[in-house]
């Protein structure tokens, strides 16, 4: 099984690809993750997007996809994989169907803006230990401090509302035509993200079994 997981940010995707990979014993491929491992290991690619970063600019489609392409190339993929965080745009997804990256089904989480504000200005992370909490739906025990350890919880920069409204429409702007483009290859499953966490994983895991019953 091939997946791809679309989704605004805050929907959810990091999650939902945590329980896919479980129930499906497939990895999940963070495209952020990889690229940072490339660089920590100095690959060849690494090299290269390490370049880029340092200069504050994005790493070009070419590198990510070759970054891709060779962790998929690894031991572990060659019964499926999941991708969340690539393809970001429908130039990298031309990219991936003209090198051959296989996609079988592309789940896509979706949840109205105002929610998503709504849940990630609210989140909170603790500056010792990264344990995350939500001032309304996962209080920590004494506000502002960690259960886990005590230290200081604080709200990431990119979590305030002004920053989600800008990471939001650059979403709608650059990754939403993949619905289209994957819809036209009859590979896209749409789940609505749900307030309880559970059913919107009972929902996507039940979304993928009834596509994976059609492949």
């Amino acid at each position: 099984m091939k997946l791809v997981l679309l989704g605004p940010p805050g929907a959810g995707k990091g999650t939902q690809a945590a329980n896919l990979a479980k129930k499906y014993q497939i990895p999940a491929i963070s495209t952020g993750h990889i690229i940072r491992a490339a660089i920590s290991a100095q690959t060849p690619m690494g090299k290269i997007a390490e370049g880029f970063i340092a200069r504050g600019e994005l790493v070009p489609d070419d590198t990510v996809l070759e970054i891709v392409r060779n962790r998929l190339k690894e031991d572990d993929c060659q019964c499926g994989y999941i991708l969340d965080g690539f393809p970001r745009t429908l130039e990298q997804a031309k990219m991936m169907d003209e090198h051959e990256i296989g996609v079988d089904v592309v789940v896509d989480i979706e949840v109205p803006d105002e929610v998503l504000i709504e849940r990630l200005s609210g989140r909170r992370e603790c500056k010792k230990c990264g344990a995350t909490y939500h001032v309304l739906h996962n209080p920590p025990k004494v506000s502002e401090k960690c259960d886990q350890c005590g230290g200081e919880l604080v709200r990431r920069s990119d979590d305030v509302p002004e920053v989600i409204r800008k990471r939001l429409a650059v979403y709608h702007s650059q990754t939403e035509p993949l619905k289209e483009y994957y819809r036209s290859q009859e590979k896209l499953t749409i789940v609505y993200g749900q307030e309880e966490l559970a059913e919107t994983t009972h929902a996507v895991l039940s979304a993928v079994a009834e596509a994976e019953a059609g492949l």
